[in-house]
C-alpha cells in the first residue's frame, strides 16, 4: 500500500516540474516576439507559470513534504523572477500603450 504522503508528493512534484520548466521557454519566446503585444503576451504566460511554481513550493512547505529551510532559496528565487517579469511587462506596456479607440 502506498503512503498518502508519497502519492501527494509525486503529484506536487509533477506539477512543479511542469510549471517550473514552462516559464523559461515562454520567456525565450517573448525575447523573440514578433511585436510588442506578442512580447507582453509571452512574458505574461511566463509569469503565470513562475507564479504557479511559487505556489507549489509554498504548498510543499505547508504540507510538510519538505522543510522550509530547504525550499526558501527556491521560493525566494521564484518571487524575484515574478517581480522581474511583472516589471518587464509593465515597462513594455508603458513604452507601448494601446491606441485609444474613438
Amino acid at each position: 500500500m502506498r503512503s498518502p504522503t508519497l502519492g501527494s508528493g509525486r503529484h506536487v512534484a509533477g506539477q512543479l516540474v511542469r510549471s517550473g520548466t514552462a516559464g523559461p521557454p515562454d520567456y525565450n519566446e517573448g525575447r523573440n516576439a514578433e511585436s510588442r503585444d506578442d512580447f507582453i503576451h509571452k512574458l505574461s504566460i511566463a509569469l503565470k507559470e513562475m507564479s504557479e511554481s511559487e505556489v507549489w513550493l509554498k504548498l510543499i512547505v505547508r504540507a510538510n513534504l519538505l522543510p522550509e529551510q530547504r525550499l526558501e532559496p527556491l521560493t525566494d528565487e521564484a518571487d524575484q523572477l515574478c517581480r522581474i517579469l511583472v516589471q518587464s511587462i509593465l515597462t513594455a506596456k508603458v513604452n507601448h500603450p494601446k491606441p485609444k479607440r474613438r
